[in-house]
């Protein structure tokens, strides 16, 4: 199965320094993706995102399913380019390449996107389908938190 693309995007009411301080920490991961995926860090003292760390969390697909182990590795988190990409992986889907690009439309307006390119083997298909339900929801919940500001 060949490498497929998801690509959602969305304006947020915010600035890219509000989106960025929000997007750094762990918390902002796990309450955008909850219910459906769940990520549970391994190494506690993980609080932040940084370049060149990979980080490892127990996943569970909607809090249920074990994926088992996730791992995400920062290839560049660079505030000035309004750009994060990562390398994430587990047993059942072995790349996850996922970049968030951060646009200034106006002072507190924001175009947000996530691409991810996914690669499954068989299972590409069934998860590519998730994946364009989870980054909606993912920035229906971005929205949200930005909205309880």
């Amino acid at each position: 199965m060949k490498l497929r693309t998801v690509k959602i995007s969305s304006v947020f009411p915010a600035s890219i320094d509000e989106i960025w301080t929000k997007i750094q920490h762990l918390e902002t991961l796990q309450f955008i993706a909850t219910p459906y995926a769940t990520f549970e860090p391994l190494d506690k003292n993980v609080l932040t995102w940084q370049e060149g760390v990979t980080t490892e969390y127990f996943f569970k697909l909607f809090g249920l399913f074990s994926f088992g182990k996730h791992s995400i590795e920062v290839i560049e988190f660079n505030k000035a380019k309004g750009l994060i990409y990562t390398n994430e992986k587990n047993k059942l889907v072995p790349v996850w390449n996922h970049t968030i690009l951060l646009q200034r439309i106006e002072a507190d307006l924001t175009h947000y996107t996530d691409e991810v390119e996914i690669n499954a083997g068989w299972k590409t298909f069934c998860v590519y389908c998730w994946s364009v339900l989870f980054y909606k929801h993912r920035q229906k919940k971005w929205l949200k938190l930005l909205n309880s500001k």
